[in-house]
């Protein structure tokens, strides 16, 4: 879907993530790597759409696939019986040690393109988003930072001096961040399906409770349905100088956060390369 304006002189790609979501955007990328349909100045992701964004940079096709299918699925990285216990519900750091040891992104691969790459964290102390550069130093921490969700992984990575959190709780999908830094010409990959709004938590108290020491991120997240929402005014009525081109799932996207059923996982996947395709024919 295209939602016209006049184009301007900067072209961005922003990649929404949504965890187990991010099966998705791992097939629109895929298939943008098979045609090398690159024509973007800047991208800029948030949790798994930032590590999507990363391997499609750094031409490892499959990578996003193999993550989310096989090391996501696996009960070292997702074990609701253990966060219970009060451990990790997502094992953020089981995760990153495998995959950086099996299958890492090359990060110098990554620096070798021309299109940078702004990954989205949120600052645990005030709640605010930071719009950090990959850079091949950089790279697993800052991916790690955005992708490291609250309450689920109870650790906070630092990055430059800071104590972070996943991107999406400050901006979920940083499309007006993209118009601000000159894209006047932007495609935006969503994890969701047309239509979808977020709604405000239904108990603002036990986020307040279970948050009481970070009040800021507490803050962040009780606001985080209005940003969210905000951000999709934007993207379906944008400024007159400017181009969304949009890539959602279809109504009959059947993943959530969570999902590990391998053939819902993979037919998320077949959605996505479908959608691009679609995206490039219209």
């Amino acid at each position: 879907m295209i939602i016209e304006g006049t184009v301007g002189t900067k072209s961005a790609l922003v990649v929404e993530g949504g965890a187990m979501r991010g099966i998705f955007a791992a097939g629109v990328l895929d298939h943008f790597l098979d045609i090398d349909h690159r024509p973007y100045d800047f991208c800029l992701g948030v949790s798994a759409g930032s590590t999507n964004l990363a391997a499609w940079l750094a031409n490892q096709p499959g990578r996003s696939h193999r993550v989310i299918t096989d090391y996501s699925c696996r009960k070292q990285f997702i074990d609701l019986s253990r966060f219970i216990r009060g451990g990790h519900w997502l094992d953020i750091d089981w995760l990153w040690e495998v995959t950086i040891d099996e299958i890492p992104i090359d990060g110098w691969e990554l620096e070798q393109q021309s299109i940078p790459l702004y990954v989205v964290t949120t600052n645990v102390d005030n709640g605010e988003p930071h719009y950090i550069q990959a850079t091949e130093q950089n790279l697993n921490q800052l991916l790690k930072a955005s992708c490291a969700v609250p309450l689920a992984y109870r650790n906070y990575p630092q990055m430059d001096g800071y104590e972070m959190t996943d991107g999406g709780v400050a901006d979920s999908i940083p499309v007006i961040k993209a118009y601000e830094m000159g894209a006047r010409d932007i495609t935006v990959v969503l994890s969701r399906p047309q239509g979808y709004r977020k709604k405000a938590p239904s108990s603002a108290w036990l986020v307040r409770k279970l948050l009481r020491n970070k009040p800021g991120l507490a803050q962040a997240m009780l606001k985080r349905a209005d940003s969210y929402n905000r951000a999709i005014d934007f993207i379906y009525n944008p400024p007159e100088d400017c181009n969304i081109r949009i890539i959602t799932p279809p109504d009959s996207f059947e993943v959530g956060r969570v999902t590990t059923d391998n053939r819902k996982l993979q037919r998320g996947y077949e959605q996505g390369v479908a959608a691009a395709k679609a995206m490039l024919a219209s």
